[in-house]
């Protein structure tokens, strides 16, 4: 059997999803296939031994679940002669986990997503599910993954990228940049994902207000035009010993009114939004959407997964983002695009494992 950190939580805002998602790995990870470690980060950036259960990370909008700070201390490899975990009791004993195959960190935003836990694990040389620390920076900077999607001649909705203090010191020349794109606008963090600090714009008197909100999560906050079209996801995944890679049949996320698909609709209200799996494209139109998200992917140099977004016009596939771990829980799209394409949820999990296991980043 393989042993399995499963590494969760975190000092982000999307700190209560990825417990969530902890919940539903528990819950569905083949018990026959895999030891299980419960690591979770608490909001002050702690790493504790969790228990082993998941109706306690279940979802509940009621209350959402949190890791506890139960006093533990998990202790990394010291080098990378070992595969060793440890961790020190809340009495101060201090006692074996035994060796790691393999972390699997289902972590959101900053502190996790962003190539920062990436880098220790490959400080201490521990597999690891997932992407790399560049492909994981890039894919969490919307900035930057932007101009690598631009580069590689993917399409991406016309933006600008703006600072407080540039707004503050050149505010004319970012006003009349932001006026150039029309409205509405989706003002959004740099650095951040569930929808945490997004806000739709529709007048210009808004816009203060809304960059607000957006910098309060991160110090880069995008404006972003808003693009006409329907709204279409598809999961990702690396090709196995150096095979293509591979894309899953799409989803679409249909909004009930002239809202968009904010943290609310994602995990708190259910009648805000259908996720209809599989949608309903043409042939031509899914080999294409298909094929522009494998390019995105491999433009971040993407290893494990990802959930690619699109807006479709009609006659044109346009990334919104790309997700380099994607939300995971049971009624996530990335897991539904999955199963409609023929790999479950328990399936998904070990179809990961082994690319983590593997993995030539």
């Amino acid at each position: 059997m393989l042993t399995v950190v499963l590494l969760f939580g975190g000092r982000s805002s999307e700190h209560t999803i990825s417990c969530a998602t902890a919940g539903g790995v528990l819950s569905a990870i083949d018990r026959s296939k895999y030891t299980v470690i419960p690591v979770g980060i608490t909001l002050e950036g702690a790493f504790t031994l969790q228990p082993d259960d998941a109706e306690l990370f279940a979802l509940n909008p009621d209350a959402m679940p949190m890791v506890v700070d139960n006093g533990s201390r998990v202790l990394w490899p010291s080098s990378t002669a070992s595969r060793e975990l440890r961790v020190t009791d809340a009495d101060g004993t201090t006692r074996s986990l035994g060796d790691v195959d393999v972390v699997f960190p289902i972590l959101h935003g900053p502190y996790g997503e962003d190539g920062t836990v990436q880098g220790l694990l490959e400080l201490v040389g521990l597999p690891y599910v997932g992407n790399g620390v560049l492909a994981s920076a890039l894919g969490m900077d919307k900035h930057f993954t932007k101009l690598a999607l631009e580069a590689a001649g993917v399409s991406v909705a016309p933006w600008v990228t703006v600072s407080p203090a540039q707004w503050s010191r050149e505010n004319d020349l970012w006003r009349r940049r932001a006026s150039s794109l029309g409205l509405p606008v989706f003002v959004k963090p740099a650095r951040a994902g569930s929808s945490v600090g997004v806000t739709k714009v529709t007048r210009a008197e808004d816009l203060d207000a809304a960059l607000d909100v957006a910098w309060a999560e991160d110090g880069k906050a995008l404006i972003e035009s808003a693009i006409e079209g329907r709204e279409i996801e598809c999961g990702v995944l690396s090709g196995r010993d150096g095979g293509a890679t591979r894309v899953s049949l799409p989803g679409e996320i249909v909004i009930e009114g002239d809202g968009f698909y904010d943290f609310e609709a994602k995990y708190l209200d259910d009648s805000a939004a259908q996720l209809v799996c599989p949608a309903e494209l043409g042939d031509g139109e899914l080999f294409e959407m298909q094929r522009i998200a494998a390019r995105a992917f491999e433009a971040i140099n993407g290893s494990g997964l990802a959930r690619v977004d699109f807006f479709f016009t009609g006659s044109e596939f346009i990334v919104n983002e790309l997700n380099t771990m994607p939300g995971f829980t049971p009624i996530s799209m990335f897991p539904k695009c999955w199963a409609a394409s023929g790999l479950s949820y328990p399936e998904l999990i070990d179809e990961l494992i082994t690319l983590g296991v593997d993995a030539i980043r």
